[in-house]
């Protein structure tokens, strides 16, 4: 750790997380500060900065200044930095696993396995990725074509409370290894990796300017940098609701905007699937997190004639995840008690719409610090309609609705009844009807047989209200974080 970040201070047991502008900590300029919770235990375990428009232009001035001369390094300075980054963050594995434990209330074991290995596997991915790119090149007689990926400048990232340093390292590598530079506004509920990572950025000795966070609430601190007239693109993963909002103000400035939004994801179930091997793959991919992971498959749609042995099934390999200390428990808590109370809600309306609780449907009994915490057991519910509000608007919670089908065209309807169109699982042996199911199915990614197996080089992303603007996947990641610029040349 840098000596600079040794130094903070503390209050107690609450460390004090600052800014980081300039390759440099600093105090917000209102001098205000937010309570940053572990939702596992209601303990304030940090106060971080509640950044004005103030902090966000000063970061935004820093960004474009730097931008300057990172636009003109190398790929191959830009490869070498990023996994120096990727080796720093390896090197500090367990603490990076820690703090996201602590930050989120999801498993520490989670955290180290998934979230941290994937941070690290972006760094790498994206590391590589300019290094063995060409670009095209078109020939007439006595004209040539040829054409560049420039960078755009600075841009605003903008991340989610679920998966902290997983989305926000998604982000920041391909966007630095691009050219550009960044001004990040982390979530306010969970942003103490993001402090650890600008650590990295100083122990490394990253240029100072190209990677700043300002912290604070969106409507303030993410509001101005969306709104920034120096900020040339937005990448956003969040909330639908949010992300129209950003959107909205993107537009008014022309910004090139990638928004990450939600998902109700279906998991379509036929009798010819193979049956041990889906239910113990959904029952992850529906609890993951707590749930709180966009892709989750939060609606089992099951053929009519395997829907009560699934359930059955279902329940009780979901019994397995039991809540409790994230530091050794397989099930954490919500990530906060905000977000607890909304997944509450939905359970109560799923039994007024007329759903019946199998399994769950309220908070654990815990022991002390842990009874304060935002837990809330795994839940599956029966008997509602698909079109229901349950099973049509996202909780993003370890809530899961179950419906039936007996035709194929039904089970596609069923999946498709949302506004939303993210990803879905599908399941079965028979290779027509996957191919004829997938092409039907209106999602930006399906998995067949299968959940989360997820490769770097696949473009990510949604239709309908699950996303909109280029894929920031795989060697897609160019149509957002550069722009094209053709060159004609007469001879």
């Amino acid at each position: 750790m840098s000596d600079e970040a040794s130094s903070k201070k503390l209050k107690g047991e609450v460390k004090v997380v600052q800014n980081f502008v300039d390759g440099k900590y600093e105090d917000p300029s209102n001098g205000q500060h937010l309570d940053n919770v572990n939702p596992a235990t209601n303990e304030i375990i940090a106060k971080i900065p509640r950044g004005s428009s103030v902090d966000v232009n000063k970061a935004v001035q820093v960004a474009q200044s730097a931008f300057t001369s990172w636009r003109k390094t190398t790929v191959q300075q830009r490869s070498q930095l990023l996994h120096k980054i990727a080796d720093a963050i390896e090197a500090r594995k367990e603490e990076f696993a820690r703090v996201e434990s602590q930050d989120c209330g999801k498993p520490y074991s989670l955290a180290f396995n998934m979230d941290i290995d994937r941070a690290i596997a972006n760094f790498r991915f994206f590391a590589n990725c300019p290094v063995f790119e060409s670009t095209n090149s078109h020939q007439s007689p006595g004209i040539m074509n040829y054409t560049v990926s420039a960078p755009l400048g600075v841009a605003g990232l903008i991340t989610p409370w679920n998966l902290p340093l997983y989305l926000l390292s998604w982000k920041v590598a391909p966007c630095l290894a691009s050219g550009n530079t960044c001004v990040c506004k982390p979530s306010e509920f969970t942003p103490m990796t993001a402090d650890l990572l600008a650590d990295v950025f100083q122990q490394v000795g990253a240029p100072p300017g190209i990677f700043n966070i300002v912290h604070g609430f969106g409507a303030t601190a993410g509001a101005a940098l969306v709104g920034h007239p120096d900020v040339k693109l937005v990448s956003f993963t969040g909330g639908t609701a949010t992300g129209k909002l950003v959107g909205s103000l993107a537009a008014q400035t022309f910004k090139k905007v990638s928004l990450e939004l939600g998902g109700k994801n279906a998991s379509v179930v036929f009798s010819d699937c193979d049956f041990d091997l889906a239910v113990k793959t959904l029952v992850r991919g529906a609890f993951l997190n707590q749930g709180q992971i966009c892709l989750c498959g939060s609606r089992l749609v099951l053929e009519e004639s395997i829907a009560d042995k699934f359930v059955q099934a279902f329940v009780e390999e979901a019994k397995s995840l039991v809540p409790g200390d994230p530091s050794s428990a397989n099930f954490g808590s919500l990530t906060s008690h905000q977000h607890r109370d909304k997944v509450e809600s939905y359970v109560k309306l799923a039994q007024e719409e007329g759903g019946k609780i199998v399994l769950g449907g309220k908070r654990p009994d815990l022991p002390a610090p842990f009874d304060k915490g935002a837990f809330f057991l795994p839940t599956v519910i029966t008997g509602l309609k698909p079109d229901s509000r349950c099973a049509t608007e996202e909780i993003f919670g370890p809530v899961v609705t179950v419906h039936t089908f007996k035709t194929e065209d039904e089970a596609l309807r069923i999946a498709n009844c949302t506004d939303y169109g993210l990803a879905g699982s599908l399941w079965t042996k028979d290779v027509s009807r996957a191919i004829r199911f997938t092409n039907e199915w209106e999602t930006g990614m399906v998995w067949v047989n299968c959940w989360l197996v997820r490769d770097l080089r696949v473009p990510f992303g949604g239709v309908k209200q699950s996303g909109v603007g280029p894929s920031e996947g795989g060697s897609h990641y160019r149509e957002f974080w550069t722009e094209q610029k053709n060159v004609c040349i007469k001879y």
